[in-house]
């Protein structure tokens, strides 16, 4: 992955009155980088991602675009940003084409290559068939396509979206995810949710955002990498716990029933296949024997003490 920085929030903090809705947040996006900003409602995505775009002041810190500061040079900034707010921008009586080419017109394309931007925006976001469909004809889930192409219409390296998929049936949200996958082959991409399912779908990183504040951050190869702590193992024929407690790298033993078991492991440690060659050795009947994994609902949960996601169901 390129190191390139593309996005860098520093020490951001808003105020509402007497209300802090944002704290001290900092963050960095890199080139080729789908970064997910996940927290429950209220935890202050939306107000990050409006300070990040541009379309909010902080009350403290400051955010670089590509080099280019948004407080001191916000058009040079923007130039790199596409982005789509939670409810798209719309005008729901143009159709398609006329849209793209207004949107064209105002991130400064030319009228001479207005029509074959429109055209790669189209192709990238499979709306070449809907080019003549008025806007407000179209479903929620083509609406949501047709905001995104707006976003990259003129080739930003940075493309930011909050909740993206708010409001879509199952099927439309498979579909917009799998956009915004292929969209991060060309583009780097900031993903604001407070779904779970589409960080992990989606994201190479996850920020964890509560109560105004960052609370975890993490690439999902480091999280998965780590997260392995526990084996569960079913034997027909288990022997004693003292026998288990004696396996290699095995620091603890759960009995789960009569005949599966928890077994702790050592930090860092796969134990997997001495274990099956005990099991043979000792004619236990091994019949699983599978990790158990720390999963980003239970981070989520424990950074933001307690909270629960009825969307994570």
């Amino acid at each position: 992955m390129d190191g390139e920085i593309l996005i860098e929030a520093r020490h951001l903090s808003r105020r509402y009155g007497p209300t802090l809705a944002v704290s001290d947040v900092s963050l960095t996006l890199r080139k080729g980088e789908i970064l997910g900003l996940l927290g429950p409602n209220g935890a202050g995505k939306s107000t990050s991602m409006k300070m990040l775009c541009g379309c909010l002041s902080p009350s403290q810190g400051e955010v670089l675009i590509n080099g280019q500061s948004m407080q001191a040079k916000p058009e040079a900034a923007k130039r790199s940003l596409g982005y789509l707010p939670e409810q798209p921008p719309l005008y729901p009586e143009f159709n398609v084409d006329e849209y793209l080419g207004y949107c064209a017109g105002l991130h400064g394309i030319s009228r001479a290559e207005r029509a074959a931007a429109v055209t790669r925006a189209k192709q990238a976001c499979g709306l070449t068939h809907m080019a003549k469909r008025n806007i407000a004809n179209l479903s929620k889930g083509y609406q949501q396509r047709v905001g995104l192409a707006q976003a990259i219409i003129h080739r930003p390296p940075v493309i930011v979206l909050d909740e993206p998929t708010v409001g879509l049936d199952p099927i439309q949200i498979q579909e917009i995810r799998a956009l915004i996958k292929e969209l991060g082959r060309e583009h780097s991409v900031i993903l604001s949710s407070h779904i779970l399912p589409e960080i992990q779908a989606v994201c190479s990183r996850v920020a964890i955002i509560d109560k105004g504040r960052i609370v975890f951050a993490e690439a999902m190869d480091v999280i998965q990498r780590e997260s392995f702590g526990s084996i569960v193992l079913g034997l027909r024929r288990p022997p004693d716990l003292a026998a288990l407690s004696a396996l290699p790298e095995i620091i603890g033993v759960e009995a789960l029933g009569e005949q599966h078991f928890r077994l702790r492991c050592a930090r860092e440690a796969d134990p997997r296949e001495a274990i099956v060659a005990e099991a043979a050795r000792g004619d236990w009947g091994l019949i699983e024997l599978r990790p158990e994994v720390r999963t980003l609902e239970e981070i989520f949960i424990e950074k933001t003490s307690g909270d629960v996601l009825a969307e994570a169901a």
